[in-house]
């Protein structure tokens, strides 16, 4: 008789639309089992919300949107065997990333270029004709872990809207998502370029101008 396996538990941290397409894709999965969600709050209502499918499909929600409550952790054994973060809006502390077998992120970008926040707004900002998606291993610090997987696609400053690019980039990321997990076990990560680092935070948000809102009307309309 072939002992039985228990397959490889996942924790997914994020929000929106694409979140909610990799939690489905878990879920049907027959190589993985999707334990516990834990959503970025408060719940942006220009998205779906990621708690609100989770609790349709039964699947565990931690409400506050902190993965430090996650019950698991009270169990010192207790090894996930992926974590994933789809724009999850909490840097991630280095004692919650040795509990992973493997923990990664999913970014809006073509790192080491645009670490940090509002990654497409500082592109368009920037007037970049191109643009990018990772998929790269969580390390202390802000998107500066070795890269799994990575996909470009071109933008244009001229005419493109943020939500233009947003939703370009949700497109790629889906695909590259999907052609990258099925290979995890396969690809050796690549330590990122730091010379080739760009990084922006909440503070610099002011210096974007009419790129701070998903469309440049919003940003005449909020003055």
């Amino acid at each position: 008789m072939s002992p039985v396996t228990s397959k490889p538990e996942v924790i997914l941290l994020g929000k929106g639309d694409l979140a909610i397409q990799v939690g489905q894709w878990f879920l049907n999965s027959p190589d993985y089992n999707l334990s516990t969600v834990v959503p970025s709050m408060p719940v942006q209502n220009w998205t779906r919300s990621l708690s609100d499918w989770a609790n349709s499909m039964g699947v565990t929600v931690i409400s506050s949107g902190n993965y430090a409550d996650l019950p698991q952790l009270k169990d010192p054994q207790w090894t996930p065997a992926l974590a994933l973060s789809v724009f999850y809006n909490r840097v991630i502390r280095a004692d919650f990333i040795a509990r992973c077998r493997r923990i990664l992120n999913l970014h809006l970008a073509p790192l080491p270029r645009y670490r940090g926040v509002s990654p497409v707004n500082w592109a368009l900002k920037n007037g970049e004709h191109s643009h990018g998606v990772t998929i790269h291993e969580i390390t202390p610090g802000v998107d500066c872990g070795p890269i799994i997987s990575q996909a470009s696609f071109s933008i244009y400053p001229d005419f493109d809207e943020v939500v233009d690019v947003y939703q370009r980039g949700l497109r790629f990321a889906w695909q590259l998502f999907l052609e990258t997990v099925p290979l995890l076990d396969r690809i050796t990560p690549q330590p990122q370029e730091e010379s080739y680092a760009l990084h922006y935070t909440k503070r610099d948000d002011d210096r974007l101008g009419d790129r701070r809102f998903f469309t440049r009307t919003t940003h005449t309309e909020s003055k």
